[in-house]
Formats: structure tokens, C-alpha cells, sequence
């Protein structure tokens, strides 16, 4: 799984020109499934989000989460982070799960950051959406499980 986190003053997500979830500061999620992702590898990305220190304490150090801010987050599905552009202009999506596979992996990473007490919204799986946000830092991150398995550089 890939997450790209934004962290944001306020984000929100409109489909058809209806807005279906707003969120004020917090973390602006945009997830996507890889083929072979399991529930566990979503439940520990959601772990690793909601525990990233990217907020500023008292003396502007990133040394606190989403859990010590109480932020919300906004949980937006995107299959485009698995794009491959090494070859040609067109992105190869070949390694983004099948939706079948994506939908519930991203409800498993959605429902183990509401088990945090957390504020969360999504937008809707599957739909064309406008996702707007209000960037603050900007602080732009990008989680990506199979990092997870490489060796840490020392």
C-alpha cells in the first residue's frame, strides 16, 4: 500500500459537485492498494499513520501525532500512487489491486484509525472526485509498505 499524507489545516472531498466529507486540522490520506496487499499490511499502515510524528510541539519540533493533536483525517482511495511511468507517457496501473481487493483493504485501514478515537472521513470509492485542501507547512509525506521491507540505510 502507498499513502501519500498531507498535513492540513482543513481538506474535503465533493463528488458530482456534492460535498460528501470535510475534515478541519489533521491529515489529508490519499491510499492505494497494491496487488498482493493484505488486511494486516493496512492495519499496520493505518498504525504508522496515526502515530507519525508530523505536528509541531511547543517549540516547532515535529514530536507530535495525529493521536496527540486529536486531528481528523480524511481518507481518500486513489489507485493513480501505484502508477509505473518508467516506460512511455501513459502511467501502467498493473500494480494497483483490483478494485474487489482495494475496497475492503482501504475499509480496513479506514476502521483501524476510527479504533484510535479518531475523527474520520472518506470519500467514495470508485467515484470521480474534487479533493480540495489547505496545506500547512506544507507537509507532504509518502508511505509506502514495501519500504517497509528494505534495509534502513545507516
Amino acid at each position: 500500500m502507498r499513502a501519500l499524507i498531507q498535513r492540513v489545516t482543513e481538506a474535503a472531498v465533493a463528488v458530482e459537485g456534492t460535498s460528501v466529507a470535510r475534515i478541519g486540522p489533521g491529515l489529508l490520506v490519499l491510499l492505494g492498494a497494491a496487488t498482493g496487499d493484505t488486511a494486516e499490511i493496512a492495519y499496520k499502515l493505518a498504525e504508522k499513520v496515526a502515530g507519525l510524528r508530523i505536528f509541531s510541539d511547543e517549540g516547532g519540533k515535529f514530536n507530535r501525532s495525529l493521536l496527540d493533536t486529536r486531528g481528523e483525517a480524511l481518507v481518500v482511495s486513489q489507485f493513480t500512487l501505484l502508477a509505473d511511468t518508467r516506460k512511455g507517457r501513459r502511467p501502467s496501473f498493473l500494480d494497483a489491486a483490483d478494485p474487489a481487493l482495494a475496497e475492503p483493504l482501504v475499509a480496513v485501514f479506514v476502521e483501524h484509525l476510527r479504533s484510535f478515537g479518531l475523527g474520520v472521513a472518506t470519500g467514495v470509492f470508485g467515484a470521480h472526485m474534487h479533493v480540495s485542501l489547505l496545506n500547512d507547512g506544507p507537509v507532504t509525506i509518502m508511505l509506502d509498505s514495501a519500504d517497509w521491507q528494505r534495509p534502513r540505510r545507516a
